[in-house]
């Protein structure tokens, strides 16, 4: 438990949760962040990190996957008490998910069982991944629901067992769903459109992918000019005569 006094809450690194189709750029996105970074690859994408010099990487893979809640939580562990890092990132949940799961599955009577196992472990890597106090990137891949009622709303969810992704999320500052559009890439952080979204840091709902760590610098809005007040209009010719007549009445 880490308590605070009054008036001396330190905050944490930021923590972002992005999910989104195949080839939309999500193991990519680690590169937006700056600092010494250790990503934790579950799917084999290491290559999209091939041309860089920030970050080491532990590439995860199937003879892994018997031992992969040790080997996570051992090697986390080993990153949260790195003084020179400063971004952990986990690629693809997905995958790890689906392995958890397997070591998991058949354990207990209760099939039920297993999935509440499931959430627990992940809650309590949600949990230290926020207790690290480093920005922390999680990624998964999205489930297309198809055309939910009129107008589509809430067709995208992370691919995860529902109350896992909630168990794991929870702590999170961010959670958005990125997708390209005209060659384009964006992130939709608004939790209106019925998708899982939550942005805790600013007010931005639609972002670009390259603005998720540092929001693009806002034009200054035009300010109202003072308005002067309205002349008043020139008097009529019997109103300046009648002036021209008081004036003249005051001083006989």
């Amino acid at each position: 438990m880490i308590t605070f006094k009054e008036g001396e809450i330190k905050p944490s690194g930021n923590m972002y949760f992005i999910y989104g189709d195949g080839g939309t750029g999500k193991t990519s996105l680690s590169k937006e962040f700056k600092g010494n970074k250790v990503s934790f690859i579950f799917d084999g994408s290491y290559n999209a990190l091939a041309d860089t010099t920030d970050t080491f990487v532990f590439a995860f893979d199937d003879t892994d996957a018997e031992q992969i809640q040790a080997m996570v939580d051992y090697y986390i562990e080993k990153v949260i008490g790195g003084e020179n890092i400063d971004v952990i990132v986990l690629d693809n949940v997905t995958a790890l998910q689906n392995w958890v799961l397997e070591n998991i599955d058949g354990k207990s009577k209760d099939g039920r069982q297993n999935y509440q196992k499931l959430q627990v472990w992940f809650r309590n890597l949600g949990m230290r991944l926020r207790r690290s106090r480093k920005t922390v990137l999680v990624t998964a891949h999205q489930i297309d629901n198809g055309s939910s009622g009129l107008d589509g709303k809430g067709r995208f969810e992370p691919d995860m067992n529902a109350k896992t992704f909630n168990a794991l999320s929870a702590p999170f500052d961010i959670v958005g769903r990125i997708y390209k559009n005209d060659g384009e890439r964006y992130i939709d952080l608004d939790s209106e459109n019925g998708n899982h979204a939550k942005n805790r840091i600013d007010d931005r709902t639609l972002i670009k992918a390259n603005e998720l760590v540092e929001p693009a610098e806002q034009k200054e809005l035009p300010t109202k000019k003072t308005q002067k007040a309205p002349k008043k209009a020139d008097k009529t010719f019997e109103e300046q005569v009648a002036d021209v007549a008081n004036e003249l009445g005051k001083r006989a």
